[in-house]
């Protein structure tokens, strides 16, 4: 038996019903004003779904079945444009008048252009050389928000027990203060060197990549004996996709092409909270 949820911020009937057509659905469950499930889809009819639900704008899952939240044990994320609103690098950038030379390099990385994260990371912070340490306030004080639905996924997340965990390429200034707000069970991020108050252009110790944020995922499911199938992680980036991988609810979040063909899940136009809407949460 095979359920397809389906979300947008403006569901509209007739196009619940044209997908409840083409999926072949037994029933529509409504789960609030934002998203109804489909019963006994068709699973032959995945690709025909996929092409309606990108036409009409909405999200969609195949799920073979609805798993208890309860059931998973880690909540894992990536920070710059999943967690938050923001790449925090190209803002401190921008604080140098470097914003558009240090976008560029950030945004060929997210799309896997270029494949060396950690020296693509090198190349950005070495722009940053000089700026005041207090630019990272400014960033966090006045430009970072977290992005819509990001405080109700990760308090849900907590009350039903699975940990939380934040994996970034960006920096610990901004996860450590995130882990304080949210309530993180754990974050992993690279560390600015900071000399006489301003940016020395250099991060200190061994940076956090692609491997690296994997490597974090797969201590923390191994401490907690987690299986694949007890895993959800959230990313936008190309350097998100190996620890993307490690889960059975990988999720691409407003993400890049490479990253949309690689996860199993996808939400292009629902806040972050719609993941809660795949599982169940009674007790």
């Amino acid at each position: 038996m095979t359920h397809l949820i389906v979300q947008a911020p403006n569901l509209v009937s007739s196009n619940i019903e044209k997908l409840a057509a083409i999926a072949c659905a037994d029933g529509v469950q409504e789960l609030g004003p934002t998203a109804v499930r489909l019963l006994e889809v068709d699973d032959g009819t995945r690709a025909e779904v996929s092409a309606c639900c990108e036409a009409l704008g909405m999200d969609y899952a195949f799920l073979d079945h609805i798993t208890r939240l309860r059931d998973c044990r880690i909540l894992a994320m990536d920070m710059d444009s999943t967690l938050i609103n923001i790449e925090c690098i190209d803002e401190i950038a921008d604080m140098a008048g470097r914003k558009a030379e240090v976008a560029a390099i950030t945004e060929a990385a997210m799309r896997g252009e270029i494949t060396d994260f950690a020296e693509s990371l090198t190349r950005r912070v070495a722009l940053l050389e000089g700026v005041p340490a207090s630019a990272l306030d400014d960033v966090y004080g006045t430009r970072l928000q977290l992005n819509p639905g990001a405080q109700k996924l990760i308090s849900t997340a907590k009350l039903h027990g699975v940990k939380t965990l934040l994996v970034s390429g960006g920096f610990t200034f901004f996860t450590g203060k995130l882990k304080e707000r949210l309530g993180l069970d754990a974050c992993h991020a690279n560390d600015l060197e900071v000399v006489d108050g301003k940016l020395t252009g250099r991060v200190l110790g061994d940076i956090l990549d692609a491997d690296g944020k994997a490597a974090r995922l797969k201590e923390l499911a191994t401490e907690l004996g987690a299986a694949p199938e007890q895993i959800i992680a959230v990313g936008d980036g190309a350097n998100d996709l190996k620890m993307m991988a490690l889960a059975h609810f990988s999720v691409a979040y407003r993400a890049k092409p490479v990253v949309q063909q690689q996860a199993r899940f996808a939400l292009n136009v629902s806040p972050l909270d719609a993941i809660l809407n795949w599982f169940r949460l009674s007790h």
